[in-house]
Formats: structure tokens, sequence, C-alpha cells
């Protein structure tokens, strides 16, 4: 299983800000233009979203259940989630679908639905694209 960052990291968005700043004037772009000027902050902003699933453990949510006599397999589908592609650092979107055997033990479905975002299989945190890759 990946690490999962500790829960007292911050992201270094100042860091991130100066190196969006210098891949724009490595592209032959002029960070000081109008409608630049902002971008390398918003991109720090946007950056700490999408990673911000790296300093939550899924298992802290999933540890409220509620005892039910209910024998059928519990599905939750079409779940959208974000993350980012650890090849290009290119966000992209998909859709998960989690199901499992309750055992006289049920989850929220809500829940269940944030678990997905966090460092599991689609988590908002970079991945090498193939779900088998994907840390458990």
């Amino acid at each position: 299983m990946s690490q999962i960052c500790p829960s007292d990291f911050k992201v270094d968005k100042e860091r991130i800000a100066k190196a969006v700043r210098e891949i724009l004037a490595a592209v032959g772009e002029n960070p000081d233009r109008e409608g630049l000027r902002e971008t390398p902050n918003r991109v720090a902003r946007m950056y700490e979203e999408l990673f911000s699933g790296m300093r939550q453990n899924p298992r802290s949510l999933l540890q409220t259940v509620f005892t039910e006599k209910y024998e059928e397999m519990v599905v939750l589908r079409d779940i959208t989630f974000n993350s980012i592609c650890e090849h290009h650092l290119m966000p992209f979107e998909g859709k998960a679908h989690i199901a499992y055997l309750p055992d006289g033990k049920v989850v929220g479905l809500s829940k269940l639905a944030r678990a997905s975002w966090m460092p599991m299989p689609c988590a908002r945190r970079c991945r090498n694209g193939s779900p088998r890759n994907w840390p458990m």
C-alpha cells in the first residue's frame, strides 16, 4: 500500500506557484501579463485541492457502521471522482463503483462515496492510469 502523507503535511503552494511561473516563461509566455499574473497561484490552489486526499485516511470514514440484518449486496454506482495522472500531471475524471456484502454491518452510502475520493482506487493523488496499480 502506498504511504499516506502525514496529516500535518501542507502543500507548498508558494513553491508550486514559482514552478508554474517558470513553466510559463519556459514556453515563451510572459508570466507578468495581465491574463497570467494570477495563474501560478490558481494552479497552486488547484493542486492543493486535487491532492487533498493524500492527507486523509479512508479507514477513518468507514469506522462508523450500523448493525443491520441485511444479506444482499450493497452497491453504489457512478461516483464521480477526479485525480492526477502521475506521468503527465494532467487532471482526469472518472466514475467509481463500490459493492460489498455487509455481513451484518452496513456503512452509510455518503461515507462510501467520500472514501472513493481518498487514497483508495479513486483517490485525489497521482495515479499511473491502471486500476491494477492503485493502492487498496
